[in-house]
């Protein structure tokens, strides 16, 4: 499999001697979509700020479908689409001339450039928009106009950062339909995003960062059976009884609502039969929360950490 992105001992030491990354190391295959996370201050945003040229290394290498961004910097610009998190387009332009006018700054042609232009608004459901100010688009809408903007030069590789901040879940799930459909398309795509969820729905491998070095490195499912107790909320049909909290060492959340902390070592079968035994149905059962999620506040905060005043630079 063709390698899509390799860094290569990364480094970065602003001139204030904040040292953002240390070393650090990366691999993504072609073709994939691959989680990036961190805590804000991790060095996520300067690592996509030096792969997308945005920052410069201290040193370290970069190459991006083979090709090194040290010596072929326009190159591997050309390859590349990038996402940001803040809306960084004229408000007071329409989306149709965005777009185009984004594609000339790569060299394409005005008539494919307009083509590519109404398939990325199409498919991004903005094409009924294409004639209306930016400034009066809601946050999702310039959210997907965003990305329409970065495929316009069709990236090899797509770095999308927190892009679905703030919108609600019905955009952000047409906006995980249009990411999944580029990577079928060949797209390799590069995710950030504090939305856990996205991340065990989309990627199937993962970086975990934090303090400037990756501490993880490997596929979302093994990572998630490192996950030695995962805390489930039982909806029952009624309110249960002290015989059932002391047997199932659980917990009401709510009036007919149990919480309880089940071990891998332990079969969800025997939860179930205990409560079938002592006369109480299941209606529903979830996880407490994102598993994802509980696995990256295990590794990334410990309690010595003292809390950074110092977001990510870009």
């Amino acid at each position: 499999m063709t390698v899509a992105l390799k860094v290569s001992n990364l480094k970065k030491t602003y001139k204030n001697g904040t040292v953002a990354l240390k070393g650090l190391d990366l691999t993504v295959q072609s073709g994939e979509i691959f989680a990036l996370l961190g805590p804000n201050g991790a060095g996520k945003s300067t690592l996509i700020g030096i792969i997308s040229s945005l920052v410069n290394a201290t040193s370290g290498e970069v190459e991006v479908f083979g090709d090194s961004l040290t010596k072929q910097r326009n190159l591997v610009k050309s390859h590349i689409g990038l996402v940001p998190q803040e809306f960084n387009f004229n408000m007071f332009e329409k989306p149709m001339d965005i777009l185009v006018n984004q594609a000339g700054y790569y060299g394409v042609p005005r008539k494919i450039a307009i083509q590519r232009a109404e398939k990325y608004l199409k498919q991004l459901q903005l094409w009924d928009k294409k004639g209306t100010m930016s400034r009066s688009l809601s946050g999702g809408m310039k959210r997907r106009l965003m990305i329409a903007r970065a495929m316009m030069n069709e990236p090899k590789l797509l770095i999308l950062d927190e892009p679905t901040a703030g919108v609600d879940i019905e955009i952000r799930r047409s906006m995980w339909e249009f990411v999944e459909q580029i990577a079928k398309d060949g797209t390799t795509i590069i995710l950030t995003t504090h939305y856990l969820e996205e991340a065990e729905q989309l990627c199937k491998n993962i970086a975990i960062i934090n303090h400037g070095e990756i501490i993880k490195n490997t596929t979302i499912k093994q990572l998630l059976t490192t996950l030695d107790i995962e805390t489930f909320i039982f909806d029952l049909d009624k309110s249960p009884s002290d015989e059932l909290l002391k047997a199932l060492d659980a917990e009401i959340t709510e009036d007919h609502s149990i919480q309880l902390d089940v071990h891998k070592s332990k079969a969800l079968n025997d939860v179930f039969k205990t409560i079938d035994e002592l006369g109480f149905k299941v209606l529903s059962m979830r996880n407490k929360v994102n598993r994802l999620e509980e696995l990256f506040f295990k590794m990334t905060h410990k309690p010595t950490d003292k809390q950074s005043d110092m977001e990510d630079m870009a």
